[in-house]
């Protein structure tokens, strides 16, 4: 069965092209200020509608209020919202309802122990994204750090809906963490990158070849 990838924090017609031309399945755009990656709902959209209609649109936001998100929803129309704040549960239900768009919701794992934190989601969400927890520091972000988590405590994990993993992923690990954690659809963004928010065509291209040639 093939691994699903999802290339997050396109920004630019090249990363566009690039993720087509490799046939990912999810494309994500992200809506968060401090981000190298961050664009606007109209940037977005534009971007959005060079992509084959078959992948994917994913919109990343943290902690986002209606209006912002009314906004993203109008101008890129997303497939998916990829909640990478603090939403509880009963705010992930309202968003989905509020904007007719599933939800995936990222949880930060750093042990086995995190994991318990999905089955509140049951219900609420389509999808889980398991990310490594940010680092400690003033600057980190949500997500997007490069940092990757121990991908064995997945293993022989269940979850109450499908799941993602992210993470410090890259082109060189992506194998093995699929066949550690035993994940079916993997996320990227520093990791084909050449510097912050610089996608590379090559890096795109090999990363979602490892993974798919991982599932087979």
């Amino acid at each position: 069965m093939s691994v699903a990838v999802k290339i997050c924090g396109v920004n630019s017609p090249e990363a566009a092209r690039a993720v087509a031309e490799a046939q990912a399945d999810y494309a994500g755009f992200v809506f968060f200020a401090r981000s190298p990656r961050n664009l606007t709902p109209a940037q977005a959209g534009a971007l959005a509608a060079s992509l084959p209609t078959r992948i994917r649109r994913v919109a990343l936001v943290v902690d986002a209020d209606d209006g912002t998100l009314g906004a993203i929803v109008a101008a890129l129309r997303p497939g998916l919202l990829q909640l990478h704040g603090k939403e509880p549960p009963e705010r992930c239900r309202e968003i989905a309802a509020k904007f007719d768009t599933p939800v995936m919701k990222a949880l930060g794992v750093s042990d086995k122990a995190d994991l318990a934190q999905a089955a509140a989601y049951a219900g609420t969400v389509e999808r889980l994204l398991f990310d490594a927890k940010p680092p400690k520091r003033p600057d980190a972000l949500p997500g997007g750090n490069a940092v990757s988590f121990d991908w064995s405590i997945l293993t022989g994990a269940t979850f109450p809906v499908p799941w993602m993993l992210s993470g410090g992923l890259t082109p060189d690990n992506v194998a093995e963490a699929i066949r550690i954690s035993g994940a079916r659809e993997v996320d990227v963004s520093s990791g084909v990158e050449t510097a912050p928010g610089v996608k590379s065509p090559a890096l795109i291209r090999n990363f979602v070849e490892s993974a798919r040639k991982s599932g087979v």
